[in-house]
């Protein structure tokens, strides 16, 4: 056993899938911080930082390993005096591994591939990668280090392995989504996996947003009491260092350890990092928002001004006959305050050609829903035909009730390349909303108190056809993030009455959700990716 204190570097990147070279220089001038700015002995990467993460099918290029290897023989030369802890997948002829290589002035020193290979929510780790089996400790300084990756932590065998292996200190590589309520689960298993082990855990995360998943860093370390000794910032990259003294000064990790935020900013910050990164790697020149003065499009548009600058965002209203003036002067307000551009394009005269047009054929029969989405569709059109003009990436502004229950209409309201609020429940939309307005008031009062209404038909409400939101809510979250029956969800108080109309609409509403503009995840269970349920079926009260 080694007497030297060692310093370091837990290096939280937003990496870029695919983006081999970038990322290599991200971590080469990570690695440079670390050493000459701070003083660092040894600086880790997050899970796959070299290729991105999830990488998907992208493994399946058949130049990709070139270029794997290649960035690596550029890594290993070029980060000297320090060592560093790299993840990158490792191929083996047709097998890949998820990996991790420790690398120092020009020599590869040990590597390890990945054990527990998740399968499960937004995972999907076995159609690509092998598990490996071994542990890998190696010597810093005369002290020994082991190192597992992301998943291995959340079981007890690597961690043990490692152990077993002679490791004093555990470095644990991630790339691990967000949701909410994460962070408290995270540093409790640490916690727990610390004291099992009698070794202190540092574990780096990667930040940023990622198609429907976002990363939100906030890497941690804990001593080997189980103790929090360091916690990043959330959605900020940066290269955090914490001290390991030497044995005889008492073998606790030190570190700064950020304050923790609520989970109203969490959620928010989650939203803006992920639009922000989805515009910008996507090379949208700005984002374009149907502004209808109502409380989604308020929060879509607070987020991507927060998200891109108010010069990169503009708000197009787009009343019709039902439309209230209050919703104008809203929306109009709104802009303004956030520096956004505002236009107002009615669909007025587009509306009553239209009806003019399919007049012969609905007849005399009663209008319905048929005209209702028949606004939407407008808007859509006129919407994705300013995005084919000028560039801007259209975001839908639909939140995770209305995606649940098919309140949205296709080619209409869905209509967009993103949608910032898809994981968002209604009543968190209001939540959100309130809280953002603790920054710097942008939301009118007056859209955060009015009762919520798609403005389709005369004096229409969302209630007079749906359950109250208060209710509707946690009826969805028991039924979609849960995976509780009918029967359950009844006997939790819900009536009958409003479970089975939340359900049936859950069911028949698949569809819809297959042609949803991708958004970011931040619950436990979000559409997408994470939930993936065939679109002909009968489960009934399952």
């Amino acid at each position: 056993m080694g007497d030297s204190s060692l310093r370091i570097a837990l290096a939280q990147l937003n990496v870029w899938v695919g983006d081999i070279e970038g990322n290599a220089r991200q971590m080469i001038n990570a690695a440079m911080t670390a050493r000459d700015d701070q003083g660092a002995d040894l600086v880790a990467f997050p899970e796959m930082a070299l290729i991105g993460y999830p990488p998907d099918d992208l493994l399946l290029r058949r130049g990709l390993p070139r270029a794997i290897e290649t960035a690596l023989e550029r890594l290993t030369h070029e980060l000297t005096g320090i060592t560093a802890v790299i993840g990158y997948p490792e191929y083996d002829g047709d097998i890949i591994y998820n990996a991790a290589v420790v690398v120092r002035d020009g020599e590869r020193l040990a590597h390890y591939r990945k054990q527990c290979l998740p399968n499960y929510g937004v995972f999907d780790e076995r159609r690509h990668y092998r598990p490996g089996d071994s542990p890998c400790v190696f010597e810093l300084a005369g002290r020994q280090v082991g190192v597992t990756i992301c998943e291995d932590i959340w079981e007890t065998g690597p961690a043990a392995q490692a152990k077993a292996a002679g490791a004093e200190l555990l470095v644990n590589l991630n790339a691990s989504p967000f949701h909410a309520d994460k962070q408290p689960e995270r540093e409790g298993l640490l916690a727990k996996r610390a004291t099992a082990n009698d070794f202190a855990i540092c574990y780096v995360n990667c930040v940023g947003g990622q198609d429907e998943l976002v990363f939100d860093g906030r890497s941690c370390a804990v001593d080997r009491r189980g103790q929090l000794t360091l916690r990043a910032p959330a959605f900020e990259s940066g290269v955090y260092c914490l001290d390991w003294p030497a044995p005889q000064d008492g073998a606790h990790v030190v570190g700064t350890i950020a304050e923790d935020q609520s989970p109203e900013a969490l959620v928010y910050d989650a939203l803006v990092r992920a639009t922000r990164d989805y515009v910008d790697r996507n090379g949208f020149p700005g984002a374009l928002i149907g502004a209808s003065g109502g409380i989604d499009s308020a929060l879509a548009m607070a987020v991507a001004a927060d998200a891109l600058g108010g010069d990169r965002v503009w708000a197009v209203s787009m009343p019709s006959r039902y439309t209230a003036d209050i919703s104008n002067v809203d929306a109009a307000e709104q802009a303004r305050c956030m520096g956004v551009r505002y236009d107002e394009l009615s669909i007025e005269q587009g509306f009553s050609a239209l009806l003019d047009t399919l007049g012969p054929l609905f007849g005399d029969r009663a209008p319905d829903t048929a005209e209702e989405n028949l606004q939407s569709r407008i808007r859509g059109a006129l919407l994705m035909s300013l995005s084919n003009k000028f560039g801007h990436v259209v975001l839908a502004t639909g939140n995770k009730s209305e995606m649940a229950v098919g309140y949205a209409t296709l080619y209409g309201d869905m209509c967009g390349g993103f949608a910032p609020l898809k994981d968002i429940y209604k009543t968190w939309v209001y939540r959100l909303a309130r809280f953002r307005n603790t920054r710097g008031e942008v939301i009118p009062a007056r859209v955060i108190e009015r009762p919520p209404s798609a403005e389709l038909r005369a004096d229409q409400a969302d209630t007079d056809t749906l359950p109250d939101y208060d209710v509707l809510d946690p009826i969805i979250e028991a039924y979609v993030e849960r995976g509780e029956s009918i029967e359950g969800i009844c006997a939790l108080g819900y009536a009958e009455a409003d479970v089975r109309q939340a359900a049936g609409l859950i069911r028949r509403n698949e569809y819809k959700r297959r042609q949803a503009a991708p958004g970011p995840k931040v619950t436990h269970r979000a559409f997408g990716r994470d939930r993936r349920y065939p679109i002909t079926a009968v489960y009934g009260d399952l």
